[in-house]
């Protein structure tokens, strides 16, 4: 069976929606609060099963993503601890010293998730 196609400007429209339908407008809102426009609450409507899936999946990376924010300082001080156990005087620089290449990579990815500010989610991002 051939893959069902998945239209990027309905996945990105369902992306930025709130999913939340308002009584007032009769559509949904967009994240920001804007209500839908009728033509962008007819093409949210014709999303089809695949569309919302990739959605969902979509949704699932990001949460996944702020997951990995909230637990970066955690993280990072569970991947320091074995280091900084190796030494007398114990500073970020020292212990760099004890990382090989992999260590340092590691130690760069967990720095970057903890001090970047968490991004928005938008589609085909995450």
């Amino acid at each position: 069976m051939p893959e069902p196609e998945i239209r990027p400007h309905i996945v990105a429209l369902l992306c930025d929606s709130h999913l939340k339908y308002r009584r007032d407008t009769n559509t949904w809102p967009h994240r920001d609060g804007r209500p839908f426009t009728m033509e962008e609450q007819a093409t949210a409507f014709s999303a089809t099963r695949a569309e919302f899936d990739e959605f969902a999946a979509q949704h699932t990376r990001y949460m996944e993503y702020l997951r990995m924010k909230t637990e970066a300082p955690e993280a990072l001080q569970r991947f320091l601890a074995p280091f900084m156990d190796q030494l007398t005087t114990k500073t970020l620089g020292n212990a760099v010293e004890l990382m090989d290449k992999d260590d340092r990579a590691e130690l760069d990815r967990l720095l970057t998730v903890e001090t970047e500010p968490a991004r928005r989610f938008t589609p085909y991002t995450f």
